[in-house]
């Protein structure tokens, strides 16, 4: 009897913005996505991808602008590049109204915001919305957004782990230990709806943060969301072992992308985990027609539209480093910068110029592009699945709604024929959908530790 194909994880990967990954297309006439500052143009969407059975809607966040190229941000805002830019957060409200199974992964930046606050606003949501929502942890790379919150310059790259490591750990002792599981009775006879001997006062002392409270939130259906994280940086490796459920990826070749997988896999069994303790998911592009045929004519007609020096200025910022500063085919210095050390590395033979990253950034975005009938991208998509280790995807929209409609109506029946997407959601919260065990983080995970029960008999373990 042959094996149950593995199931492709899909995620709709999104901005609360104009212009997203692929940049210029707005200005196509079929793209809505400046109805950006709209409710029904989430509410909308969300719809669409519950149609789909995504798994999530993954919606990145930046604070600060891309201001590097050319030194100013005249391209950033001509173009729209991530400029402007609204709160993630405050969509899931109204998505999650008129849905009943899609997933939420949220950026926010932990530098800029006391996790005290956070806690009670990503706890808000995920009672809000029965448990579908995740955190992708960022701490930051713009110098833009470090003066624009009263720094004098970027916190250096290694010490925003260090930073983010006491975060994870205030907000463990606030979603796990401060309410016990059964605090909550809603005793209306007895006149008692939380029990005060099963909430308790935390009490954090460290380098980065001084917290004494209560967390203001009875436990949630998660109690800590969906951790996802996209750092692939030795450092940012460890962190992910210690802490991401979900990692995102941006691959460029199978081969590379697989050493990729398997460092995050091996960070997991190094902080005492299952390698399939984490999803990994890239980012990708996906262009599909009718025919092969379609698809190329739709992919020519994307590219009259794309900007590519918008491409490349966004890189700009990524890397910290002015393209615009280099002739058309001189070759590009690599700089240690303060800023993503994953978008850096491939500069560092100094075999690039100005020329071939305006050809990378062709459509707009430097991500891997499918372009084909729907049977060549379901071949496309399990190949990478296979030869990779990969679980999933964070599909870019290049034309918004176009690029999720056409998946769903092109692609996803497709690999649902092949067995490799599912046909019905599974219950449930979030982290049941993903990982089809519990609702809360495993005993495996590091933040499990910090459940009140856990404290308690680890103290009477010592008496």
């Amino acid at each position: 009897m042959a094996a149950a194909k593995k199931k492709i994880l899909l995620n709709a990967f999104n901005m609360n913005c104009i212009g997203h990954i692929n940049h210029g297309l707005w200005t196509h006439p079929r793209d809505t996505s400046t109805r950006y500052n709209t409710i029904e143009y989430w509410t909308e969407l969300a719809q669409l991808l519950e149609r789909g059975l995504f798994d999530g809607l993954f919606i990145a966040d930046i604070v600060g602008v891309y201001d590097v190229y050319q030194n100013s941000v005249d391209v950033t805002l001509k173009e729209s590049i991530q400029l402007p830019v609204n709160d993630p957060l405050l969509l899931v409200s109204a998505m999650a109204a008129v849905t009943k199974n899609l997933g939420f992964g949220l950026t926010a930046n932990l530098t800029y915001e006391p996790p005290y606050l956070f806690a009670r606003r990503m706890s808000t949501l995920d009672h809000l919305s029965r448990g579908r929502v995740g955190w992708n942890i960022v701490t930051g790379y713009l110098d833009s957004a470090a003066k624009a919150m009263g720094l004098r310059e970027q916190v250096e790259h290694d010490r925003r782990y260090d930073q983010a490591e006491e975060y994870l750990e205030v907000l463990y002792k606030l979603w796990e230990g401060s309410w016990e599981n059964g605090a909550v009775l809603n005793d209306r006879e007895q006149r008692i709806y939380a029990n005060p001997e099963k909430v308790h006062k935390v009490e954090h002392k460290g380098e980065f943060y001084q917290v004494e409270g209560y967390h203001l939130c009875e436990p949630s259906p998660q109690r800590t969301p969906v951790l996802f994280q996209a750092g692939s940086s030795d450092r940012g490796l460890i962190f992910a072992g210690r802490h991401a459920e979900c990692v995102f990826i941006s691959g460029q070749n199978k081969p590379s992308t697989k050493v990729q997988v398997d460092k995050v896999r091996a960070s997991a069994v190094e902080a005492g985990r299952n390698p399939e303790d984490i999803r990994v998911f890239m980012g990708l592009n996906v262009i599909v027609g009718a025919t092969e045929e379609a698809a190329w004519a739709k992919h020519a007609e994307y590219l009259s539209y794309a900007s590519a020096e918008a491409g490349v200025a966004h890189f700009s910022a990524s890397t910290g480093i002015d393209f615009a500063q280099y002739e058309i085919d001189e070759p590009i210095q690599y700089v240690k910068s303060n800023a993503i050390q994953s978008a850096t590395k491939n500069l560092q033979n100094n075999d690039w110029t100005r020329r071939k990253l305006l050809d990378q950034h062709a459509l707009g975005g430097r991500y891997i592009t499918v372009v084909g009938s729907p049977e060549q991208v379901a071949n496309e998509l399990e190949a990478w699945i296979a030869e990779t280790g990969l679980d999933g995807f964070n599909l870019t929209r290049i034309v918004t709604p176009e690029s999720y409609v056409d998946f769903i109506e092109l692609v996803i029946p497709e690999l649902q024929r092949r067995g490799s997407y599912k046909t019905a959601y599974d219950g449930g919260t979030l982290r049941e959908k993903l990982f089809h065990a519990g609702p809360q983080l495993p005993e495996q995970h590091s933040g499990s530790s910090y459940r009140h029960q856990k404290l308690r008999e680890q103290a009477r373990s010592h008496i």
